[in-house]
């Protein structure tokens, strides 16, 4: 990749065996900034090059995706309670002396709410971009998209053997079309059978129904968001996400009634992409209001 697209050191965290990659940029107060399925850190390249110059800008990798390692199942629980058990662990290590700005996005919300319902008192600020901490809205249907790579064989397959997850996003998930480069660096960790192991497997994760892995952890999570009731948030949300779209943003009015919400109309999933030029200020605005 052209050092110009993402130009950062490179800095690990070992879980175990396994090497987790992540960013650790500049100095000042700390923003941890939390990707989903199938981004990776590279997501949140823009915001991290502004904020260096006086925050300390800290982007994980999550194990199996972006530059960390990408283990078989025999080695890792591809499970939301492990992602934020890591999530948990990294930010550990980090010996952090102050209250944390938690950036979320896509699978990034349940991972990072998950871990910081538990951790109120680490966190000054929530910037929530088109996720979710909480189960399916009651009238929103699963896209046929995710039902195919979650409960298929054919699905399975895409994803793991064409690239069709990490790929199909790059036109599916924005609404300003990326440039070849900008596509080739978010598919360029999943290059493999081997390595898209962490794009499926966040798919089969998704929990829908009582009993399936993963759905007590976002019941719980949900039941104690009012924790951040008073917890100056920001939700910028593009309103063209087939995912998670005007429904998901409704529960989170619901949810935290005092955020701040910007809408945008001609943004899809990556709306940080879509939309860096308006969004990366009004975060950098925001954090140091």
């Amino acid at each position: 990749m052209r050092t110009e697209l993402y130009p950062f050191t490179s800095r690990w965290f070992q879980q175990g065996s396994l090497k987790q990659h992540y960013l650790d940029e500049g100095q000042g107060k700390p923003v941890v900034m939390v990707h989903g399925n199938p981004s990776w850190s590279f997501y949140y390249r823009e915001l991290v090059r502004d904020l260096r110059s006086d925050h300390r800008a800290i982007a994980v990798d999550h194990i199996g995706c972006g530059y960390s390692d990408k283990p078989g199942d025999d080695e890792y629980e591809y499970s939301l309670q492990r992602r934020v058990d890591d999530l948990g662990r990294l930010i550990e290590s980090l010996e952090l002396d102050q209250k944390i700005t938690l950036v979320v996005h896509d699978w990034g919300g349940m991972i990072g709410m998950g871990w910081a319902v538990d951790h109120p008192e680490m966190i000054e600020r929530l910037v929530i971009l088109n996720t979710a901490a909480f189960h399916l809205p009651p009238t929103k249907k699963m896209p046929w998209q995710l039902s195919l790579g979650r409960d298929s064989k054919l699905g399975a397959l895409l994803v793991r053997g064409f690239n069709a997850f990490s790929y199909g996003a790059t036109y599916l998930a924005v609404k300003k079309p990326m440039t070849a480069e900008i596509r080739a660096a978010y598919t360029e960790p999943y290059d493999s059978w081997d390595h898209r192991i962490a794009t499926l497997r966040f798919v089969q994760d998704i929990p829908l129904r009582s009993g399936d892995r993963g759905y007590d952890l976002i019941s719980r999570t949900a039941e104690k968001l009012k924790v951040f009731t008073d917890t100056p948030t920001l939700i910028a949300w593009g309103l063209k996400d087939f995912v998670f779209d005007h429904k998901f943003l409704d529960e989170w009015k619901n949810y935290l009634p005092k955020a701040e919400i910007h809408e945008y109309p001609d943004a899809g999933h990556y709306v940080l992409e879509d939309e860096k030029d308006r969004i990366v200020p009004l975060v950098r605005a925001f954090i140091d209001r």
